[in-house]
């Protein structure tokens, strides 16, 4: 179950390899079953030893749920581990290293990683789900959209509305002061509106403007 939980996170988040060192092979076999895993367990590559299963990356990082275990090893949050690796990523081969549920890596396991992380959690987690925590932390940053760039209106066109709303505020009875226009024109600037967006208000405010004074005849 585990390695299928496993297989089905690696496909959610848009990895492809999984590398398993001395499965079981009965329970291996029941795992091609899973759901949206059947791919990347199809595909997947078995190991006789750690040594071989990663003896092509350039960086091992081990998971650990901490414990009572004295480690050898930087220990770093998942947060900062997962931009590490992300970065790594870009140019090289790494590995995300997972021991049993039961018994997590030995410290044989442990000795070939470069550093570890865990997951800030006040104990062990399903092996399933640390898989997909994990991953997610991967590829959170670097799925994010980029925010789109934006045309930002022209201090004109700024005051073009400020006049508007100004004379808007007038003819619907709103008390006018010698420093309103200053305040609404300060207010403005702070919406930071994009060019496209001012002429919406523009329209807007004629149509407010059209109809406040229409009704006042």
């Amino acid at each position: 179950m585990n390695i299928g939980a496993a297989a089905r996170a690696l496909s959610n988040f848009g990895f492809a390899r999984l590398r398993l060192v001395n499965p079981y092979h009965v329970a291996y076999q029941e795992a091609r079953s899973a759901v949206n895993a059947h791919e990347i367990l199809k595909s997947s590559e078995e190991y006789k030893t750690l040594a071989e299963a990663v003896a092509d990356c350039t960086l091992v990082v081990g998971t650990t749920s901490l414990g009572h275990r004295e480690l050898q090893h930087p220990l770093r949050a998942l947060e900062y581990g997962g931009r590490v690796l992300r970065k790594h990523l870009a140019s090289g081969h790494a590995a995300l290293l997972f021991g049993s549920e039961k018994f997590g890596l030995s410290n044989d396991d442990l000795s070939y990683c470069h550093w570890l992380v865990r997951i800030g959690t006040e104990g062990s987690m399903n092996l399933g789900q640390a898989v997909a925590v994990c991953l997610y932390e991967l590829t959170r940053t670097a799925a994010a959209p980029k925010p789109e760039k934006r045309k930002r209106a022209r201090a004109e066109d700024l005051e073009r509305l400020t006049a508007r709303l100004t004379e808007v505020l007038a003819l619907s009875g709103y008390v006018h002061s010698a420093g309103t226009e200053a305040k609404i024109r300060r207010l403005i600037r702070r919406l930071d509106l994009p060019a496209h967006d001012a002429e919406v208000w523009l329209g807007m405010m004629r149509q407010i403007q059209w109809k406040l004074g229409q009704d006042s005849e």
